[in-house]
């Protein structure tokens, strides 16, 4: 084992699950004395309708927990604790677990440290947990569990096992990742970004059905007739999944959505024609058939529907990319290290003039001002 590897996993005590209140206040009062802890979060998106956080996974240097939040009513204990600019949280792809822990939890979070981020800053040409672990420490997760159904009761030892190996190393890790950050130069742009990362988290109330139906692959493909048909039908899937509490598409694929749109088949028959299983023929036969067969019901409104940009701001944006483009690929990374798509529409509607009004943009803090706020400055001033 090298210098700096975390303790194998196998000579650590197991993790203490949290599943009273009382066990929950003594984690907290324990983790407010922590100056980082490691965070990970699992859910249940696979196997519900309305996807909620099945298990929060916390480490310290000293101990691995396991919060069980399906046993308790109210988490507002470790609110604190996220929202503490004096305890660091380390993740690995913060984005959605910030996301549900606010949609669900209302947790707030600041001082963050994203290993993702880390590798994806420092070119890193693997970024996903189990490859990082797997190059690092040589520490090989199990990819079963992936997929697992985190809501069920009671969970597996072994899934158990995968869940704090999740955040167990990820503490080491960040030792790892923040020395090199800070040997190539990018830890103050690494602290950007992840200051940026909590700012731009925002809860998501449950999905939208006619949002959904937009979102589903290849309906501008069809001509509107069919659109109309693919609606009735989206509706329907939607009950269904409600009613069953499982995700849309484990009751009729996208795919399978898509066909009988264009198909419209009349039997029992013809839907096994069209691609559906005796299983979904026999359940839901006469469901599909009446919907597509319904009355008309008007689309909702597309939200690609917006008004085009004035041509000044697309050849704005468009430059701003082209730069991106470039300063990426001299320096090894994603253009959306050098700045997100997000920040680049931002300069592009509302061109700044000098480098203070340039620093009022959220996503450009002080480095990213000094490293790029020359070359920003010209690009929108030349363009447009």
């Amino acid at each position: 084992m090298a210098q700096g590897d975390p303790q194998p996993a196998s000579t650590i005590a197991p993790p203490e699950v949290i599943a009273t209140p009382d066990a929950l206040r003594d984690l907290a009062s324990h983790l407010c004395h922590e100056p980082r802890i490691a965070v990970d979060t699992e859910a249940n998106s696979l196997y519900a309708y309305h996807e909620r956080v099945c298990l929060i996974q916390i480490s310290t240097p000293e101990a691995n927990y396991l919060v069980d939040p399906l046993e308790l009513d109210d988490l507002s204990p470790l609110a604190p604790i996220f929202a503490s600019p004096d305890i660091e949280k380390v993740f690995h792809a913060a984005d959605y677990d910030l996301i549900m822990l606010r949609r669900d939890f209302g947790f707030a979070c600041s001082a963050l440290f994203d290993t993702m981020w880390a590798a994806r800053i420092l070119g890193w040409p693997h970024v996903g947990l189990g490859d990082i672990l797997a190059d690092t420490f040589s520490v090989h997760l199990d990819k079963r569990y992936q997929r697992y159904n985190w809501g069920k009761r009671p969970l597996e030892t072994e899934a158990l096992t995968y869940a704090w190996m999740d955040s167990y190393y990820l503490l080491a890790l960040r030792e790892l990742q923040k020395q090199a950050l800070i040997a190539a130069g990018r830890w103050e742009e690494a602290q950007e970004i992840f200051a940026y990362l909590c700012q731009n988290t925002h809860a998501t109330s449950d999905c939208n059905p006619d949002d959904a139906f937009w979102r589903i692959k290849g309906v501008h493909d069809l001509r509107p007739a069919e659109q109309q048909v693919l609606y009735r039908l989206h509706l329907w899937r939607d009950k269904q999944a409600q009613a069953m509490d499982r995700p849309a598409i484990k009751v009729v694929s996208n795919e399978q959505l898509l066909r009988l749109a264009q198909v419209q088949p009349r039997s029992r028959e013809e839907l096994t024609a069209a691609g559906l299983t005796a299983y979904q023929v026999q359940r839901f036969g006469n469901g599909i058939l009446k919907a597509l067969y319904a009355a008309p019901l008007p689309l909702p409104p597309s939200p690609c529907n917006h008004e085009r940009p004035p041509q000044e701001v697309l050849d704005r944006y468009n430059d701003l990319k082209a730069w991106r483009k470039e300063v990426a690929a001299c320096r090894g990374v994603d253009p959306d290290v050098i700045l997100p798509n997000a920040v680049l529409w931002e300069l592009a509607h509302r061109p700044p003039r000098t480098l203070e009004q340039l620093g009022t943009i959220p996503g450009i803090g002080p480095w990213r001002k000094a490293t790029y706020g020359p070359d920003l400055l010209r690009i929108v001033r030349n363009s447009g």
